[in-house]
């Protein structure tokens, strides 16, 4: 049985789901060095980003939550991605049981609060659909990703620690689920 993904709509935005016809606008954003300085560090191959779409499509149907496309309401055009997954990651503190929360935007958007509204909109959706199945969201920082850790302090994460993703040294934040986060 196929899911569903929601749609979410903000005042700027609309988040959706993905769909193969994304693959370009994605590949031009995840082969962008600078989106991918503190991610990766290595701007994605036309592969790299044809297994994450399906990374993304498949999580929501695994699990019952994802990423979503970002796309601009004004323009209708695509922006970013944002959204939950599990990567079932090895890092220290472990963040297994515990969606991990993660966004990325092309450059013209950013530094517009878009970050922020998507990120927002998300998971006022795990609020109201994960907060049964799951205490808390994690999120895992490069510690000079600066910007993301200012949308994830906006956004209700706390609570950082340093830690280690594989040997990498990280920041990780939490953050509650529930209609009182």
């Amino acid at each position: 049985m196929a899911v569903e993904v929601p749609t979410l709509e903000t005042e700027r935005l609309i988040l959706r789901g993905h769909r193969v016809t994304d693959f370009e606008a994605s590949l031009e954003m995840w082969s962008e060095p600078s989106v991918v300085a503190h991610i990766t560090g290595v701007p994605s191959t036309p592969e790299q980003t044809w297994a994450r779409l399906l990374r993304y499509i498949g999580h929501w149907q695994a699990l019952g939550y994802g990423y979503w496309v970002i796309e601009s309401k004004a323009e209708g055009v695509f922006v970013g991605e944002a959204g939950l997954a599990d990567y079932q990651r090895d890092t220290t503190p472990s963040v297994r049981g515990k969606p991990e929360a993660g966004w990325a935007l092309i450059p013209s958007a950013q530094g517009k609060g878009l970050a922020t509204e998507a990120v927002a909109a998300v998971l006022r959706w795990a609020d109201d659909n994960l907060a049964q199945e799951f205490s808390a969201a994690s999120a895992i920082f490069d510690p000079a990703n600066q910007a993301s850790m200012r949308v994830a302090e906006k956004v209700g994460f706390g609570a950082p620690v340093m830690g280690t993703y594989g040997e990498v040294e990280s920041l990780f934040m939490e953050r509650p689920l529930g209609k009182s986060a």
